[in-house]
């Protein structure tokens, strides 16, 4: 049994949003040949995708050849909008949403939805993620790394951590919007060092800022094996130890005693780096995750998980489904675990 906590998809067919509004980056998909499309972004190409990008069919063909037996579908954070005005993001939010829960309709042993919230108006991100948990069933959302350089420690959300904590909603934290990503766009840098960079930002700024010390059973993960933040912890505690006055602020709790508060995704593509963040995070708060469908990911979801020898059966049935189930509160047995 393998589930797959970190996996993308978008709808074959989006509205002309720009058009609509008349403004900013909207995506909206060209395609320009078969199996094949075009994400054009305020005019530019912003990426090529294949049809396993959209088409719910072709997924469970490539789950199939990989032994993936569910996928947690959430939205490209491309397409958050959180940029937009407000009343256009929950539009475009509840687009995307009921898309997913469509994929989940019809496959519903295959896959599971998570949800995207317009997280630049709190009251209107709050009443998506109700309707989310409520009403299309998902046991939680995405959010980005930061909200519109916002980071997640902002006060301006905390009214959404207690409403995501009372519904019981699950968060699954993605990087975007790299911090620096204009100064080092050459070589891929804003992906293969500004995503792990953000991610870090995004974990220490909830614990710095007591988020998860005021909610403790908030059920957040972290996409890319937590990013850096696990393997700077030392940097960071110690930080924490000999200033006070500038990291223990809000927040007088050392930052090592998180660990095992919240969960990562698997995705760190080194066996060595794999059983660090066991020993740090801990083997019971990493769930598999591989990026599906783009080039970074995991392209054989689990495969560096069931190549690890020193690894127990036990811990591989851990990483490998049984954590995602805890993270989403939700019982292994509706898919065969």
């Amino acid at each position: 049994m393998k589930i797959d906590i970190h996996t993308h998809i978008m709808p074959e067919h989006i509205p002309d949003w720009f058009s609509k509004y008349g403004y900013g980056d909207f995506i909206k998909l060209e395609h320009h040949k078969p199996c094949c499309a075009k994400m054009i972004q305020g005019g530019k190409v912003f990426r090529e995708i294949d049809q396993n990008c959209w088409d719910a069919g072709v997924r469970v063909k490539e789950m199939d050849m990989t032994e993936v037996g569910v996928q947690v579908l959430s939205t490209i954070p491309v397409l958050f909008n959180y940029w937009a005005k407000a009343e256009h993001g929950l539009e475009t939010s509840r687009f995307f949403n009921d898309h997913i829960t469509q994929c989940v309709t019809d496959h519903p042993t295959r896959f599971i939805g998570i949800g995207t919230v317009p997280m630049q108006d709190i009251d209107l991100a709050i009443k998506e993620m109700e309707r989310c948990v409520k009403e299309l069933k998902m046991p939680g959302i995405e959010l980005g790394s930061n909200i519109n350089n916002k980071n997640l420690s902002d006060p301006i959300y905390e009214p959404f951590w207690a409403a995501a904590e009372e519904l019981g909603c699950c968060i699954f934290v993605h990087p975007w919007e790299m911090m620096g990503e204009k100064d080092m766009a050459k070589y891929w840098l804003p992906w293969l060092v500004g995503m792990p960079a953000e991610t870090a930002r995004a974990i220490s700024s909830m614990i710095f800022s007591g988020v998860l010390e005021r909610h403790p059973k908030l059920r957040v993960a972290f996409a890319h094996g937590g990013g850096s933040f696990p393997f700077t912890i030392g940097r960071i505690e110690h930080g924490f130890n000999v200033r006070p006055d500038l990291c223990a602020i809000d927040n007088n709790v050392n930052p090592r005693d998180y660990l095992g508060k919240f969960w990562i995704d698997s995705l760190v593509h080194d066996p060595k780096a794999m059983n660090f963040i066991i020993d740090v995070i801990g083997e019971d708060k990493i769930c598999m995750g591989s990026d599906y469908p783009f080039p970074l990911g995991e392209h054989h979801p689990g495969k560096l998980i069931e190549s690890m020898n020193e690894l127990s059966a036990e811990v591989k049935e851990k990483l490998l489904f049984k954590n995602a189930m805890a993270w989403m509160n939700m019982d292994a047995g509706k898919f065969g675990g």
